[in-house]
């Protein structure tokens, strides 16, 4: 038995999950690839993209529930289900849009005004259309908060792969519904992981906008001046 067996095997002997579920070993796999891509997008590291694409994979699995697993208790999170491949498709243009960064590194910066109205109108707009669409797929209750989760994710990795600093303050947005929402179904390991989330993303905020501000005040110091050259009656030219 290798350890993350064990690890599955003794938190299902203390707790009695709802529906008589279990703990799954790629659950928590896909949430430690997703803490490591998480760690690696605060550094602002380009192999924070494909790490995380893994991560995603292995969740897409996860929250499909009893459509590709014998348990038939597992519930259907489509939103969740959704996001991770809304995932992969954003982290790989997030992947390139960050290799091709200049300088190599993405500097953090606000996002536009206009980003910021369109981005509160789409969280919202988002969630109104996606939550009868979910409902009727089947997804768990409340149908809303797994809309909200998915919209928000949407637009938080899409402004991690802009560069825009606010980002991480949708996140927070995402865990405070997200969090009730994985524990009300059963998902543990990915709700803990958001409970964790919620402090690392106030930290990863904190992160981006002191480097925002450092690479602010880099740029507005002016170029230092070439020397004077001299003629040869030692007048400058």
């Amino acid at each position: 038995m290798n350890l993350m067996q064990w690890f599955v095997e003794a938190f299902n002997s203390f707790w009695t999950l709802p529906g008589g579920q279990t703990l799954l070993v790629r659950e928590v796999v896909g949430n430690a690839f997703g803490l490591a891509s998480a760690l690696g997008g605060m550094r602002r590291k380009i192999w924070a993209w494909p790490i995380g694409i893994i991560g995603n994979v292995l969740l897409l699995t996860v929250f499909l529930g009893s459509a590709l697993s014998a348990d038939p208790s597992l519930p259907h999170l489509l939103g969740q289900a959704g996001r991770q491949i809304m995932f992969i498709a954003v982290s790989v243009y997030g992947w390139v849009r960050w290799r091709n960064a200049d300088g190599g590194r993405i500097v953090p910066r606000w996002a536009p005004r206009n980003a910021r109205i369109g981005m509160i109108v789409v969280m919202i707009v988002g969630t109104i259309a996606l939550t009868p669409l979910f409902r009727a797929l089947g997804s768990w209750e409340p149908v809303w908060a797994d809309a909200w989760t998915f919209v928000g994710s949407l637009l938080a990795t899409y402004g991690m792969a802009k560069g825009w600093t606010e980002f991480w303050l949708i996140w927070i947005a995402v865990d405070i519904v997200g969090v009730p929402l994985l524990f009300g179904s059963g998902y543990y390991a990915t709700g803990f992981m958001y409970v964790f989330y919620g402090v690392f993303t106030a930290v990863g905020f904190v992160v981006w906008w002191r480097a925002q501000r450092s690479a602010q005040a880099l740029a507005a110091i002016p170029p230092a001046h070439p020397s004077p050259q001299w003629s040869e009656d030692d007048e400058p030219v």
